[in-house]
């Protein structure tokens, strides 16, 4: 009888791990079958969605408020077709909001097992989480390779599986000069900017970036600026782009089709002499260009008071944390300030290459070069499910 899952993905980063999971289960175990919710790339290797994952797809308590009922309305009916259909194996990716409350439901009345995708960030801050999680999680999937021992002494099993960005395709010579053409760059060196991909980021960090980078272009006018901004965010980044310098260039997504826009993503990446960007995943992703990076982010202020008090690190860059080092310059909250921010970037570009190793050893570190993610988190799945 061919084993069934039931996977759940809460957001397009989600589906992304989603889909190659199931690409690599379907690899490994022919004759497997899905059940669940999940978007696009989950859709193409076989899901068909109990409901839109952008239902799910909500940020922030003021988002959250208005669709509390419906959520947990669908919550519960995620459960509940969980047990109805009482899968080999319940897969739950990142989303913890929503995925652990399912979890929870599902043991509650059964012993269906559990796997979850992506640890939570319990070295980093809340660590208490990791016990409440083990609770009803059986196996962890894990993108960064310090965090199984985490997992592992909460009760979990945990296997390192590898970080998607270590598979993602990189730009061609054709890609990159077709992206110079296409934006006139010639030859000029160029600072990528990548002030977020949602909006209360773009809002807090547009002057700063903007500020910043006036200061540096005064002194280096051989730089031009180029902004690949998130679709979901280009407006608002095009506006915020009118008090930036007039070298600066907007890569609007929305304006090519999904293929082309990806290229030039690629390719600005590629690109870059270097880059101011907002914390986040986005630094693995210039690491994986081998692009040098200066990190910035401001907070809300209670926010920004509450985290001071509770991390338990002393940088937010995985470029940083993977590799053990802090080549990766920093930012953030209170010294996230055009000044400093451009201080940081005249230092970087004077020395770029202070950066190269530490970019190469989290490549390595996060499993470039070896079996793809998607195919090693089915084969862990997969192992400790016969093992079990």
């Amino acid at each position: 009888m061919s084993l069934r899952f039931f996977i759940l993905a809460g957001e397009p980063s989600g589906d992304r791990l989603g889909g190659a999971l199931m690409a690599g289960l379907k690899q490994l175990e022919p004759g497997v079958s899905f059940n669940g919710i999940g978007g696009a790339q989950m859709a193409e290797q076989g899901l068909v969605s109990r409901f839109s994952m952008d239902e799910l797809s909500v940020m922030g308590l003021a988002e959250v408020l208005p669709k509390y009922r419906h959520l947990k309305r669908r919550i519960r009916e995620t459960a509940d077709a969980v047990l109805e259909t009482r899968p080999d194996v319940l897969i739950t990716i990142d989303s913890p909001d929503f995925s652990l409350r399912v979890a929870r439901l599902v043991k509650a009345q059964s012993n269906i097992r559990t796997v979850h995708y992506v640890a939570p960030s319990v070295w980093a801050w809340r660590p208490k989480r990791a016990g409440r999680m083990a609770e009803v999680i059986d196996h962890v999937l894990a993108l960064l390779p310090f965090e199984p021992p985490y997992m592992e002494a909460a009760g979990m099993d945990c296997d390192f599986v590898g970080h998607p960005v270590v598979a993602e395709p990189q730009a061609s010579e054709a890609e990159v000069a077709a992206f110079r053409s296409e934006f006139g760059l010639g030859d000029a060196p160029f600072v990528l900017a990548l002030p977020g991909s949602r909006r209360s980021e773009v809002s807090r960090l547009a002057p700063d970036f903007g500020g910043a980078l006036h200061r540096f272009t005064a002194g280096n006018p051989a730089y031009r600026i180029v902004v690949p901004a998130a679709a979901p965010v280009a407006g608002l980044v095009q506006d915020a782009l009118l008090s930036w310098p007039e070298e600066t260039v907007l890569v609007d997504p929305t304006k090519f089709d999904a293929a082309t826009a990806k290229a030039h993503k690629r390719a600005a990446f590629a690109s870059a002499s270097l880059a101011l960007a907002a914390s986040g995943t986005v630094s693995l992703e210039l690491a994986a260009a081998r692009t040098p990076m200066v990190i910035a982010y401001k907070f809300q202020w209670l926010t920004w008071q509450i985290m001071k008090r509770m991390a338990l690190i002393d940088t937010v860059t995985l470029v940083n944390l993977v590799s053990d080092t802090r080549v990766v310059p920093e930012c953030l909250g209170p010294d996230c300030t055009a000044e400093n921010i451009a201080a940081r970037l005249e230092a970087l570009a004077a020395n770029p290459s202070a950066q190269l190793e530490a970019m190469e050893l989290t490549m390595q570190r996060l499993g470039q070069g070896g079996e793809a993610p998607g195919l090693r988190a089915a084969r862990a799945v997969l192992d400790r499910l016969h093992a079990g």
